[in-house]
């Protein structure tokens, strides 16, 4: 057996009900070829670098487990036909190692006003006074 992890993305718009039903259809399979179920963490909806499927977001779940290299291609192979599945990646997991989610992404910063350059403050002060 050897130990991997699979990042998975799924479609953001799909119902929590069809994203978990994926999830378990992969454990399941793991489970059947006598593999271990390790653990799903659940990284939630990240924007994406650029658009795939005229989709922005996707919904990240990081899948890790036990099994041999037929069950893996076994798993990739469906995942690879799964509506929903928009994108995934198999490597194996470093062993001590335990990555967490990226850091949650910044605000962005709301367009500020651009203060007036001094100079234009002088001249509606002398142009008042000179009336």
């Amino acid at each position: 057996m050897v130990a991997y992890e699979i990042l998975l993305m799924l479609d953001p718009d799909l119902p929590e009900g069809r994203q978990e039903e994926i999830i378990k259809r992969a454990r399941e399979l793991v489970e059947k070829a006598k593999g271990t179920w390790v653990r799903h963490d659940v990284w939630g909806r990240r924007r994406l670098a650029y658009e795939i499927g005229h989709k922005g977001e996707g919904s990240y779940h990081l899948l890790n487990f036990d099994a041999d290299a037929e069950t893996l291609a076994e798993l990739s192979r469906i995942l690879r036909i799964t509506d929903g599945v928009m994108r995934h990646l198999a490597v194996r997991r470093v062993e001590g190692s335990a990555p967490g989610p990226p850091p949650p992404e910044p605000e962005p910063v709301a367009t500020r006003s651009v203060p007036e350059p001094a100079y234009a403050e002088a001249e509606s002060n002398t142009s008042s006074e000179e009336e």
